[in-house]
């Protein structure tokens, strides 16, 4: 998690968020992600992050999370307007 209060990342703005790094990815946030399944279509999930499992602080290709109905893959985007709580 960022050592920044949610509501400073969230006044940044959405198109300031980035899916690479874990400091913009946080619980109860609202993401598009890849599931492993899907990874050759690209087909996205919508849900709410419950868990960040990437440990480092960056990954090129998104950072893995959990969301709350138990699906995990790679962070993709943050829907427009749905960044926040």
């Amino acid at each position: 998690m960022a050592d920044e209060p949610i509501n400073a990342i969230m006044e940044r703005g959405s198109d300031m968020l980035c899916n690479c790094r874990r400091e913009d990815i946080f619980i109860g946030a609202t993401v598009d992600i890849v599931l492993k399944k899907d990874q050759p279509t690209g087909k996205l999930t919508r849900g709410v992050v419950s868990r960040v499992l990437t440990r480092k602080g960056y990954h090129p290709r998104g950072i893995k999370v959990m969301l709350t109905d138990g699906s995990v893959g790679r962070v993709q985007q943050f829907p427009q307007g749905m960044a926040g709580l």
